[in-house]
């Protein structure tokens, strides 16, 4: 059974071994191309790897710059494999390694040939044990030193070297095992640390000393990380399933009973408002209504669904209203057990709906002993406005604004206004506002440079209302980090994105803008990815933010899982175009051309049914000249290229396209010409990864591109360098 056909494989315990190339992202396409070859072809020789495939008690799941191993057979084989990998690297001495080996719990393995991430805290530990090393260290947790103790060829070459403190404060006990062969190796970077930081414990060079008096012909250097509080951290004997906090929540759609169907914006509002009350709470997990609204209304399988949305407990209700007076049904239901922790009904006048609304935000974190400052009090108990027609209007504003048409953001401009004309002081009008100003050029040919200083006015507005307004925040966060005719100021947008998470720590959509926004233009691209991944805990079937974690991936030059993730979000929703586009970035990048071709034809068919403009154009991105040059067709793509001479016409090709077109001919001159040209027009979602595009790193060095991205991204913005 060869491992790149392993079937959809669970187990409870995985011994597990992680490999890292050292330095990736430094690396030239090409050498990163060739060392994962050479690395694969390493591996799949070892004696070890043909062993256990052969029983079908293998996976191999690639990570980007490695790969991870799983052995189901035998707890002695990732340290053997390891070995084995680490003898023939003396032969590649190009590729620097380190590797990591754990054995807990892993679960939702699938085919290897999906690259579907690897679950369960068995995973999670062994690729915090590789952290701690550096290039030429295989690392292993107590657990696994505790297994091997037994075996005599192991037991006599564990030493303790001492402390080691790592990520969440846990600390790593070290053991190294030194050869003559091999002799000392550099002990790990943060056991430096730590020797510098406590004195008392014992020196590299007693240890080396220990360590030359054992004998041995494995031929190779094993340190040994312990965990000595693995046990309680992991939860080995517990079922594999990654926990899930108690203190999580998702707030279903609400039920419309109203005899008006039209009144349904009304029902999703009074959802949304709970939903917003309690992500306010630092002490709850709360999903966000994206991933929420495809589940109807008292669904059947609510255990199903909170395993889905990560949450412990689901919130459901039903609203009625009829003229001026308002029921609101709720239950509290503890998923697991399909427990009823809660329930009431609330018959009010329409004029009472906030209170309705924080009285059940209040009980719900009053049940799920979820702790609450007193800033927090205030927030879910808060009326944003006296008037109850501003109000209406108000949550059909929002209503229109979750369909994100084009269309519907205009009507959802008009209701925002006419609630603002009702109560000029309607702070989260405003924010509605600049929201749908910021969104619509993304869904129409309207114009940033005329939309986005009506978002700047209406954002402005909200925060000298509610300065405490984390949505407002997260809006001027994000048009500070939009290329525009006012430029760019990522570190005031850092700044707001920071504030508006310190205000609400669910809010799904700041932790998404802030890392792909911010951090990922930055090139801080292990930050980027995190919140970017918080965003999902948040709201996990956002198919903006599983395609956005794509292009993080694909920045951060990790295409393997660029390539898994886009084709997660393309699964999510089939109609979008963008995580096409990604896959045809990925497979372009990665040299395999075929496969780069087909995705753009993809993503351009996708793209010509939303907008109606044929496929064969040259609107989209990459232009049908880029995909003339892919294929080798050289001088069509030229004689596509040669009509842009002057102006480019409002919804043709943006500038930028054609510069990469011309980055794809070998003509820097020109591709620069075009970046600059794109520059002049404020292109918008374009120019603000000039830092970490890959595709323009035939540029870089280049002092005119230099000078560009110092206009674009100066270097005061980030210390941090362009890969």
């Amino acid at each position: 059974m060869s491992s790149d056909t392993v079937s959809e494989v669970r187990f409870e315990i995985g011994h597990i071994l992680v490999i890292d190339i050292v330095g990736y992202s430094k690396l030239l396409i090409t050498q990163q191309r060739q060392q994962l070859e050479t690395l694969n072809e390493i591996v799949r020789n070892t004696a070890q790897f043909r062993a256990s495939d052969a029983r079908g008690m293998l996976v191999r799941i690639p990570t980007g710059d490695g790969m991870a191993l799983i052995f189901r057979d035998n707890l002695e084989a990732p340290a053997r494999c390891a070995l084995e990998i680490n003898q023939a690297l003396k032969n590649h001495p190009e590729i620097r390694l380190r590797m990591g080996i754990h054995s807990g719990p892993v679960s939702d393995v699938k085919d290897v040939n999906e690259r579907a991430n690897i679950a369960g805290a068995g995973m999670d530990i062994a690729q915090r044990v590789m952290d701690c090393g550096d290039a030429g260290h295989i690392l292993l947790s107590k657990r696994v030193a505790d297994d091997l103790a037994p075996y005599p060829q192991w037991n006599p070459y564990l030493h303790d070297l001492g402390e080691c403190e790592v990520k969440h404060g846990v600390k790593l006990f070290l053991v190294n095992l030194y050869t003559d062969e091999i002799g000392n190796p550099q002990l790990p970077e943060k056991l430096k640390k730590a020797r510098e930081e406590h004195p008392s414990v014992p020196t590299a060079a007693r240890a080396s000393a220990i360590a030359r008096h054992k004998k041995t012909a494995i031929g190779v250097a094993i340190i040994v990380v312990a965990l000595a509080i693995a046990s309680t951290l992991f939860f080995v004997h517990r079922p594999p399933r990654s926990s899930v906090p108690e203190k999580s929540i998702a707030v279903l759609p609400f039920e419309n009973l109203s005899e008006e169907k039209g009144n349904a914006y009304f029902a999703d509002g009074i959802q949304e408002e709970i939903l917003t009350r309690l992500s306010k709470i630092a002490d709850l997990k709360v999903i966000s209504r994206t991933s929420t609204q495809q589940y109807q209304s008292k669904p059947g399988n609510l255990s199903e669904i909170a395993r889905q949305l990560g949450v412990a407990n689901i919130l459901e209700g039903s609203v009625q209203r009829s003229a001026d007076q308002v029921r609101v049904n709720v239950q509290l239901i503890k998923a697991a057990t399909d427990t009823h922790l809660w329930a009431d009904t609330f018959d009010r006048k329409l004029t009472d709906i906030f209170s309705i609304e924080s009285e059940i935000a209040k009980v719900v974190a009053d049940t799920l002993q979820a702790k609450l400052s007193g800033a927090e009090q205030s927030a879910i108990a808060a009326r944003p406005t006296e008037n109850s027609e501003a109000h209406d209007l108000y949550l059909k504003g929002r209503y229109f604004f979750g369909k994100r048409t084009a269309d519907d953001l205009k009507r959802a401009i008009d209701y925002f206004n006419q609630a603002l004309a009702k109560d000029p002081n309607y702070a989260l009008a405003y924010a509605g506002l600049a929201d749908s100003y910021v969104l619509l050029p993304e869904y129409s040919r309207e114009s940033s440079a005329e939309l986005f200083p009506k978002a700047r006015a209406a954002v402005e507005k909200a925060l000298a209302i509610d300065n405490t307004l984390a949505e407002a925040h997260a809006s001027l966060g994000l048009l500070l980090a939009t290329l525009s005719t006012s430029g760019i100021n990522l570190r005031e947008s850092k700044r707001e994105f920071e504030r508006a998470i310190a205000l609400n720590p669910n809010y799904a959509p700041a932790h998404h803008w802030y890392g792909f926004g911010v951090l990922l233009p930055l090139g801080e691209f292990d930050r980027a990815i995190a919140e970017v991944k918080r965003a999902l805990e948040l709201d996990p079937f956002s198919a903006v933010m599983n395609a956005n974690l794509g292009f993080c991936y694909l920045y951060a030059r990790r295409y393997p899982e660029a390539i898994a993730q886009f084709r997660k979000a393309a699964e999510l929703d089939p109609s979008s175009p963008a995580p096409h586009l990604g896959l045809g970035e990925a497979y372009e990048l990665s040299g395999q051309r075929e496969q780069a071709i087909t995705e753009y034809e993809r993503a351009g068919d996708l793209f010509s049914q939303l907008t109606h403009i044929p496929p064969t154009s040259d609107n989209f991105l990459p232009s049908l000249a880029g995909r003339y040059v892919l294929k080798g067709e050289r001088a069509k793509a030229l004689q596509l290229l040669d009509h842009y001479k002057g102006p480019t016409q409002r919804g043709a090709a943006p500038d930028f396209g054609v510069a990469l077109d011309y980055v794809r001919l070998g003509d820097n001159n020109k591709a620069i010409d075009w970046l600059e040209r794109s520059y002049q027009n404020k292109e918008p979602s374009f120019l603000e990864d000039i830092k970490v595009n890959p595709l323009l790193d035939p540029l870089r060095g280049d002092p005119r591109f230099e000078a560009l991205v110092e206009k674009i991204v100066p270097a005061q913005e980030s210390s941090t360098p362009s890969p």
